[in-house]
C-alpha cells in the first residue's frame, strides 16, 4: 500500500486519540502505515483545524499551535506542503468531486502524488468508488 493522506477529522481524531470516532482496528491500520510507508498530512488539513477551532466547531487538548506542533511530531508522520500542481489539479478534477475546496485539495493532492486518501467522508468515498481517487475508508 501507499502511503496514507489522512482526511482533515480522520487527523483530527488519531491525534486526540478519540477511540470513539475511530475504531480499535481504524487505529491499528494508521499505526501500521504510519511505521510503514507513513502518513501524510496535508497543509489544507492545520488550516481546516485552525479555522473549525476558531469557530468553536471542535475542541483541541492543546493551544491551536501546540496542538499542530505535537500532531505533526510522531515518527512516520510528515506534512505535505500545498504545491501547485495539486491546487491546479484540485480545478481539473473529473467526475463530480466533491465540492469543499478543502475536500478537493486533498483529493488532488492524493491524486498527484500518488497516496491513498483515508477519510469516512462519504462524498470522498463515492468518488473514489467510481474510481478517481485511492481511498481507505475508515
Amino acid at each position: 500500500m501507499s502511503a496514507l493522506l489522512l482526511d482533515t477529522h480522520i487527523w483530527l481524531w488519531y491525534a486526540e486519540g478519540n477511540a470513539e470516532r475511530l475504531t480499535a482496528a481504524g487505529i491499528r491500520k494508521l499505526d501500521q502505515a504510519r511505521r510503514a510507508e507513513g502518513l501524510r498530512i496535508s497543509s489544507i488539513s492545520v488550516w481546516e483545524i485552525g479555522v473549525q477551532h476558531a469557530k468553536g466547531r471542535i475542541q483541541l487538548s492543546a493551544p491551536l499551535r501546540d496542538w499542530v506542533r505535537d500532531a505533526l511530531a510522531p515518527v512516520g508522520i510528515a506534512l505535505l506542503p500545498l504545491d501547485a500542481e495539486s491546487a491546479a489539479e484540485s480545478t481539473l478534477l473529473p467526475g463530480e468531486p466533491h465540492g469543499d475546496p478543502a475536500d478537493r485539495f486533498l483529493i488532488a493532492a492524493a491524486r498527484t502524488k500518488g497516496l491513498v486518501l483515508a477519510t469516512r467522508d462519504r462524498a470522498i468515498i463515492d468518488y473514489g468508488k467510481a474510481g478517481h481517487v485511492r481511498v481507505l475508508e475508515l
